[in-house]
C-alpha cells in the first residue's frame, strides 16, 4: 500500500489482488462447509418421520391376549393389547386396543402383561406400568412411564397400525436409528 501527498492510504494493484483472493477463498470454503453440513432444520426436528406399519386386525383381538411385534424397527420389541373396554389412547372400534415397548424403562428387561391387573410387569427388578394409563409408571424402580406405541385405526381396512413413539424406547439416544 502506499499513500498520497495527504498520508491517505491507497490501494496497489498488487494489495487489492491479494485481498480479492483471500475474501474469493473465504468465500468458497464457507460455501463448501454449508454444503457439507446436514440440513439444520433436519437436525433440530422434534416431530420424527416415523414408519407406519400394519400391526394388526382389529377383528382377529381377543381382550387380554396380547400380540407381538417390533416398531419402529426389527430391534424394538413392542406388544399391543385389547383391554375390553375404552381406555385412554385406546384405538379400533371400542376404543381399547393399546401399544407399548417391551423394554423396560429401568434396564431393558422385556416386560409381561399381567392380564388379571392390566399391567405390564418388568420380571427383572420389578417395575410395573399401568396399560390402561399410557404406560404410566405404577412402581418400582423405574423413573418414567414405558414407550407407548401410537396407533391409528383404519376402519375401512380393519387395520391397527403403529405410527409413532411417545417417549423414548429403553436404551436409545432417539427412537429412529
Amino acid at each position: 500500500m502506499s499513500t498520497d501527498e495527504n498520508d491517505v492510504p491507497r490501494a496497489t494493484r498488487r494489495g487489492f489482488l491479494k485481498i480479492g483472493s483471500v475474501a474469493a477463498a473465504g468465500v468458497a470454503t464457507t460455501a463448501a462447509q454449508a454444503a457439507a453440513r446436514p440440513d439444520h432444520e433436519a437436525l433440530t426436528r422434534t416431530t420424527l418421520p416415523y414408519p407406519t406399519r400394519v400391526v394388526a386386525r382389529a377383528k382377529a383381538l381377543r381382550v387380554d391376549v396380547p400380540v407381538d411385534f417390533a416398531y419402529p424397527d426389527a430391534d424394538s420389541p413392542c406388544l399391543l393389547v385389547k383391554i375390553g373396554r375404552a381406555v385412554t389412547g385406546g384405538v379400533g372400534p371400542d376404543g381399547d386396543v393399546v401399544a407399548y415397548s417391551k423394554l423396560c424403562a429401568h434396564m431393558g428387561c422385556p416386560v409381561q402383561f399381567v392380564p388379571q391387573r392390566q399391567v405390564l410387569k418388568c420380571p427383572c427388578h420389578f417395575s410395573q406400568y399401568d396399560a390402561e394409563r399410557k404406560g404410566q409408571m405404577i412402581c418400582g424402580q423405574a423413573t418414567m412411564s414405558l414407550a407407548r406405541i401410537v396407533l391409528a385405526y383404519d376402519e375401512a381396512r380393519d387395520e391397527l397400525r403403529a405410527v409413532g413413539v411417545d417417549g423414548l424406547i429403553y436404551g436409545r439416544q432417539a427412537n429412529l436409528l
